[in-house]
């Protein structure tokens, strides 16, 4: 059997590849490698006073970019809450 190149693929590829051959767990492990290289957008933190609606855009936004098949990835997180 050949070793398959996850590097050569495309994220979309190696996400296909992956739901295809789902017990082939180097393939999971390199989806989830590609999937935390990518940088956090920060949408909101906890104290802001526009938190619900920051929350609610980004939803619509990602909605949205999953109706129109975009394949941007979204990789959004809250701010963590401030230690006191």
């Amino acid at each position: 059997m050949s070793r398959v190149n996850y590097d050569a693929m495309s994220n979309a590829e190696l996400r296909e590849y992956f739901l295809k051959h789902r017990k082939d767990e180097a393939a999971f492990q390199a989806y989830l490698n590609r999937i935390n290289q990518r940088p956090l957008r920060i949408i909101a933190s906890l104290n802001d006073p526009d938190f619900d609606e920051k929350v609610q855009v980004a939803i619509r936004q990602k909605l949205e970019a999953a109706r129109n098949g975009s394949n941007q990835p979204f990789n959004t997180a809250l701010e963590p809450k401030d230690q006191d």
